[in-house]
């Protein structure tokens, strides 16, 4: 018998309900666990660390762009992440898959290729929309950038998401349970790998990540 726990965290009740229905028969026991805001999603996967997949929206309150997704990978790395978008372009799958996304589906799929994405993920694969014809970063700076964020450790990738919703190294000590001295030690680390001299630099780079969204 097959068991899976899947995470689907939209704000939209009605896309929810879509999502629901196209992965409602991939197991045996299926436990759908919803969250409506990242921070619910975060709690969610928080609680559910069994948990087989995420389907997660990248246009949702409490996050920027690919922020969540950078934040969910730092704090979940084993928890496998698949990006809803209604902005479906080239160049929002491919940063999303080299972020560290395992699958890509766009809002406009039907039920059966939404299926299908999610039992790819689950098998171990990559799963992009069929008209994804894949290729490296066109953008040098952006390459770089993103071969820069893929360095740095699960918890630096944390305090630069935390850096982007500008909190202060007291506030992400509190939020990660250490002291300030050890989130100075990984901002200075972070400035060294993204080759930047200041937080608002660093903050500069994850925001030329985004890429303009609709819901």
């Amino acid at each position: 018998m097959t068991a899976l726990t899947i995470i689907i965290a939209d704000d939209h009740p009605l896309f929810r309900g879509a999502l629901r229905q196209a992965v409602g028969d991939l197991g045996d026991t299926i436990e759908i666990v919803e969250a409506g805001d990242f921070e619910a999603a975060r709690n969610v996967a928080g609680r559910h660390l069994e948990a087989d997949v995420m389907l997660l929206d990248l246009a949702m309150p409490g996050v920027s762009g690919f922020s969540g997704l950078m934040t969910l990978r730092a704090e979940f790395a084993n928890l496998p992440i698949i990006i809803v978008s209604a902005t479906d372009d080239p160049q929002t799958i491919r940063r999303a898959i080299d972020l560290g996304a395992s699958g890509f589906i766009s809002k406009s799929s039907g039920i059966e290729e939404i299926r299908e994405a999610v039992r790819d993920v689950l098998m171990g694969e990559i799963a992009v929309p069929r008209s994804f014809a894949g290729g490296p970063e066109p953008d040098a700076g952006i390459a770089d950038l993103l071969t820069r964020v893929r360095t740095l450790t699960p918890q630096q990738g944390r305090v630069l998401s935390m850096l982007g919703e500008g909190l202060l190294n007291k506030q992400i000590a509190y939020e990660l349970g250490v002291s300030e001295a050890t989130i100075k030690a990984h901002v200075s680390a972070i400035l060294l790998k993204l080759n930047v001299d200041s937080r608002t630099q660093a903050v500069i780079q994850l925001s030329r990540l985004n890429v303009p969204l609709v819901a």
